[in-house]
């Protein structure tokens, strides 16, 4: 699963943006999940390249599923999303190993700018 990538948000329409985004790119989603834990169970059982993680969400945050991610494998990649004013929150996800993170509202060009600048598919 050379380009996998597993879209994590609670909102559908995020989720159904960021696909339309990453499949148009030439991607393969993987698996979807609407919160933190089921974000932690898909990439356990799925194993993707990249994961695009939103940081606030029901059951377990995006923060609690980066660290719960990266003990599973040390090596993941995951992309944050997150809305404008949470940047204490895109400071502590890049602290619990998320290696970058894309701004709320976002442009297609800048979710596969923030991809390419993750360097996953390089």
């Amino acid at each position: 699963m050379t380009n996998s990538v597993l879209l994590c948000d609670d909102a559908l329409f995020t989720r159904t943006m960021l696909k339309a985004i990453v499949e148009k790119a030439g991607f393969d989603v993987v698996g979807e999940a609407d919160n933190g834990r089921k974000a932690v169970e898909q990439y356990a059982a799925l194993r993707p390249r990249l994961v695009l993680m939103d940081i606030v969400m029901p059951d377990m945050s995006g923060i609690e599923a980066v660290r719960e991610i990266r003990r599973l494998d040390p090596n993941a990649c995951i992309v944050m999303c997150s809305a404008m004013g949470q940047a204490q929150l895109v400071e502590e996800a890049i602290a619990a190993g998320a290696i970058g993170f894309i701004l709320k509202p976002f442009t297609a060009s800048r979710v596969l700018e923030r991809i390419a600048d993750a360097g996953v598919f390089a």
